[in-house]
């Protein structure tokens, strides 16, 4: 995702003057380069054949680079040359990225620090320092006035890498050791390091292809961690390593023989028990033994039921279960230590219809749970001792809540996170028991940011079936609803993921030139409930296209924006959004982004070693299934591109993706190239050194934003 007292006068100018562009300057469409030609994809037939239907993929080749074949080298220069393309068609933006990356870097407050957590005896924190990409992961003993101790500096860690990532900092039960992951590719593929915190000193230990979760048993010598298989990056066994072993021969504790399910090791709030999950879209299995006793064999909680899930935590001596058996939205059960099976567990909270559990956090004697109803988060707090509860309190109409990271299982107070379209993100701490809350902190946005100058609305459309979709809105107040204002429409609809209304910085970058924001709450997700992702998955995948096709026409309708000046935004799954109301309805957008796009549905599905692919049968569903395959086949949007004409397009990617791999989206560039007939715009951007996520670090990934912000500014004729 970041000297400042010299340049303090020029941040303000800068500021200011963008926060009056809206209204000040004479906007002059942006010349586009003419006669540009663009590269134009070598087409290789392959025929694809499955249920007596064939389908031409005439750039299949393209998904060489990784197999090493004879196209390797031919699908790279493909990509550099669209690089190259699209170099030359925004040449005349590259002053206008740069001062956008500036402006967006200007606004964020270079050395910072998070609110400490208290853990074991020690406060943990992070930093970040003027000028640095990175940060520096901290502690202090007992007390906020002692000495700090730097376990991490990652930007240290980072340096001569293009990419660097580390992640599940585990600390040891004696607070002696920190084991960690770090990618340095971006494709998710973690070696695991230790750290002793005393001497200082790297460990011989490093334990290669793994998903970077490392847990602690409490003999402060054993490690599990989720070993991932180095082709398909799925990860299908626990391994448990012992300090001062080869981790070749670490032994597997576990190991899934489902490939549709994904699995992770775990442990207790109560430090009790080691867990591993086993869980896919529609089941789930725990296994669990004494964290003080790590050689011992793991032990079912309760088999796999169909389409059950479950997941487990302990405290008090009791196993505490959130499940949807017989509860779609879910209910919370309580267990024994020793009677953990479906038949003992018992109902603490009950399923409601209306209000979606999305979770837990426990501690002592209180339990709070992240809830959802009606769209928006809401935390009920359960106090153990005489089972009464109450909510917490939030004043904006449209707003994210949720529990933070608390790790100290005896405290009575919760720390806990919220935002809002207009209000930065804000840690609280909650006394449970008082039920008095605190501002711990609210980031800080410089340049003169004032929440009282942006207007926040909530608006419903309603799709075809008549469902009515929530959308969160946010714009600088004085805009007008006279069908002028450019609007960006996002979406992403997928896994049950929810887009909930948070603040960003990147965002006022948008809003001080006039756009409007909007997320649409789309089926697919999970705002409302497991029913409404439920809605938009399998076989009712196309309500969530539908359901963005409505959210986009009643903002035209209402005058919030007009097709001249309307876009739309998703990515991963959500640029297959993009990519299916681009072929429904071109005709309503001005202009798309495209951010990773999943757009090769079936061949994807179909193809087993491509990373992820079992694990999401249930989402999309089976291609080896006729009528599942059928259905993906009529929404595919690289199946279903047509002779007509296309909105402006940018569709970025990274070379070493492993959710969404490089050569859908550039497969579907190609055949957007050769199929439309228009004279807009279609762009493709590769990272060549990053993922899924782009760049690594807080300022590298302001200048993607800078890249897309280009694009529709070009577009908008808005110059500076």
């Amino acid at each position: 995702m970041r000297t400042r007292l010299l340049f303090a006068n020029a941040i303000f100018i800068l500021m200011s003057t963008c926060s009056n562009a809206q209204t000040t300057m004479n906007n002059t469409a942006y010349q586009w380069p003419e006669n540009i030609i663009p590269p134009i994809a070598e087409k290789k037939p392959k025929a694809l054949t499955a249920h007596e239907d064939t389908r031409i993929d005439d750039y299949y080749w393209m998904n060489d680079f990784f197999k090493k074949g004879a196209d390797s080298n031919n699908a790279v220069q493909y990509l550099e040359a669209e690089n190259k393309y699209f170099d030359t068609m925004m040449a005349g933006t590259k002053t206008l990225q740069q001062n956008l990356y500036t402006e967006m870097r200007a606004r964020i407050k270079e050395k910072d620090e998070s609110v400490p957590v208290f853990s074991r005896g020690y406060f943990y924190y992070s930093r970040q320092v003027e000028g640095k990409d990175y940060y520096l992961y901290c502690r202090k003993k007992e007390s906020l006035t002692a000495k700090e101790e730097v376990l991490l500096d990652v930007n240290e860690m980072a340096e001569g890498h293009n990419y660097y990532a580390a992640t599940g900092f585990a600390i040891s039960m004696d607070n002696k050791l920190l084991a960690y992951g770090a990618d340095l590719l971006s494709r998710r593929q973690y070696k695991i390091y230790i750290k002793n915190l005393e001497t200082g000193e790297i460990l011989k230990d490093v334990i290669p292809d793994t998903e970077g979760d490392p847990v602690w048993g409490n003999d402060n010598t054993t490690i599990f961690y989720s070993a991932k298989n180095p082709v398909t990056l799925l990860s299908e066994k626990i391994k448990r390593h012992t300090l001062n072993t080869d981790a070749a021969l670490d032994p597997v504790v576990y190991e899934e023989k489902d490939p549709t399910n994904y699995i992770s090791v775990d442990k207790t709030k109560s430090d009790k028990f080691i867990l591993i999950t086993s869980q896919g879209t529609l089941s789930s299995e725990v296994w669990f033994i004494d964290a003080g006793k790590p050689a011992n064999k793991f032990t079912v909680f309760q088999p796999r039921m169909k389409e059950v899930l479950y997941q487990v935590d302990h405290a008090n001596a009791s196993f505490y279960i959130r499940t949807n058996k017989d509860a779609k939205n879910f209910k919370v059960m309580t267990a024994a230590e020793d009677k953990t099976t479906v038949a003992d567990w018992e109902e603490m909270i009950a399923h409601n219809d209306k209000i979606l559990i999305q979770g837990f956090d426990l501690f002592k004697n209180f339990l709070a749970v992240a809830e959802r109803k009606d769209g928006l988060t809401q935390i009920n707090i359960v106090d153990l001792k005489n089972k009464t509860s109450h909510e917490i309190v939030f004043d904006e109409a449209v707003y994210t809540a949720g529990p933070g990271s608390n790790p100290d299982y005896n405290s009575e107070t919760l720390r806990f996170n919220y935002t809002s379209l207009t209000t930065p993100a804000s840690v609280y701490d909650y006394n449970m028991n008082s039920r008095q809350k605190k501002l711990m902190k609210r980031q800080e946005i410089l340049g003169n940011f004032n929440a009282a100058d942006y207007v926040t609305e909530r608006l419903f459309a309603v799709a075809t079936d008549g469902t009515k979709i929530p959308m969160s809105v946010v714009y600088k107040k004085g805009m007008k609803k006279d069908g002028k204002a450019p609007l960006l429409l996002y979406g992403y609809g997928s896994y049950g993921a929810s887009m909930d209304a948070t603040f960003s910085s990147v965002r006022l970058t948008l809003l001080n030139r006039g756009f409007i924001y909007v997320i649409a709450n789309i089926r697919g997700g999970q705002e409302l409930g497991r029913y409404w992702y439920e809605d938009g998955k399998m076989l009712k995948k196309k309500n969530t296209f539908t359901d963005f096709i409505a959210c986009a026409e009643y903002l035209l309708k209402n005058k919030y924006t007009s097709k001249e000046h309307l876009y739309a935004n998703g990515g991963s799954a959500g640029g297959l959004l993009m990519g299916a109301v681009a072929n429904m309805r071109p005709d309503l957008w001005h202009g798309i982004i495209a951010a990773v796009p999943f757009v090769d549905v079936i061949t994807t599905m179909s193809d087993a070693s491509i990373p992820l692919t079992t694990n999401e049968y249930d989402e999309w569903g089976n291609p080896a299934n006729k009528k599942s395959y059928l259905y993906m086949k009529s929404y595919s949007p690289y199946d279903n591109v047509e002779k007509k004409a296309y909105p402006n397009m940018l569709v970025t990617t990274g070379l070493h993706d492993s959710q969404v791999q490089y050569f859908e989206p550039a497969k579907w560039v190609a055949k957007l190239r050769e199929m439309k007939t228009d004279k807009n715009r279609l762009l493709l951007y590769t990272n060549m050194e990053a993922g899924h996520g782009g760049a690594s670090g807080r300022f590298k990934a302001l200048k993607d934003r800078a890249r897309e912000f280009a694009f529709l500014f070009a577009l908008e004729g808005i110059a500076k």
